[in-house]
């Protein structure tokens, strides 16, 4: 983990994002314009990180020096690209257990899934570069430290994400209130993706579509639904219980 701080000016950040370092967004000055700023917008799109157009006042209110009209906040953590993070599972002689969530704003619910992931046996986190709740100190901490323990996948598109996961032969399971299949029905021991959606909104729907397979967890009462981050938890321990043919 590395500790999170302040980018600032263009060539420093260049050589941040060249070098592989996590960046969690970066600010660019309004109409700030240069070779230098094509650059980092190229690096930028390639390493799915976020960028916004402030005013002036903005970068001068985090910093007093020379910022050269750009600044970004350094990451916790170091994102890995999707397609790597599959071919290293898969070069360790693991069946891929991913999870996908989308739309997660709660930082201690991310923290909790984090936990439950690791603690399952799941390998992966795959998260969007924009509305999910921010990888920092308080989710670290909510994770117990799984957040250091598992890889976690940036990506600037969930749908190309479900695209990626499809053609390396993983499935991809979508919780659903109104599917049929109960999620202990499912065949966890093939390679597959679990999708998790907002409390609110749920999944969006081209996710929900794009799914293999959708499933329910069962509930005593009619009640609204489960927590996100005790679903998760729920659906993981499936997942391990499955694999070890519990």
């Amino acid at each position: 983990m590395k500790s999170s701080s302040l980018i600032i000016g263009r060539q420093p950040l260049i050589e941040a994002m060249q070098s592989g370092r996590g960046i969690d967004k970066i600010l660019f000055q309004r109409n700030v314009s240069g070779e230098s700023i094509g650059e980092i917008r190229k690096l930028a799109e390639k390493a799915g990180i976020p960028i916004q157009q402030v005013p002036q006042e903005k970068l001068f209110s985090l910093t007093r020096a020379n910022h050269q009209g750009v600044l970004a906040f350094g990451s916790l953590f170091t994102y890995i690209d999707l397609q790597q993070a599959i071919d290293h599972v898969v070069s360790l002689g693991l069946v891929p257990l991913f999870i996908l969530l989308d739309g997660i704003t709660d930082v201690r619910n991310v923290g909790a899934i984090a936990r439950s992931a690791v603690c399952c046996g799941a390998q992966v986190m795959v998260i969007p570069d924009k509305g999910i709740a921010a990888l920092n100190e308080e989710a670290l901490k909510s994770s117990a430290g799984a957040l250091e323990k598992i890889q976690i996948c940036r990506v600037n598109s969930l749908l190309k994400a479900v695209d990626t996961l499809h053609l390396n032969g993983i499935k991809v399971y979508a919780s659903s209130m109104q599917a049929d299949q109960k999620v202990y029905e499912l065949d966890f021991k093939e390679p597959c993706c679990i999708m998790m959606g907002s409390e609110d909104k749920g999944l969006q729907p081209y996710l929900r579509k794009a799914a293999d397979m959708h499933f329910t967890i069962p509930m005593s009462e009619d009640f609204d639904s489960f927590n996100v981050s005790v679903a998760a938890g729920i659906i993981l321990y499936e997942a391990m219980k499955g694999r070890a043919g519990m």
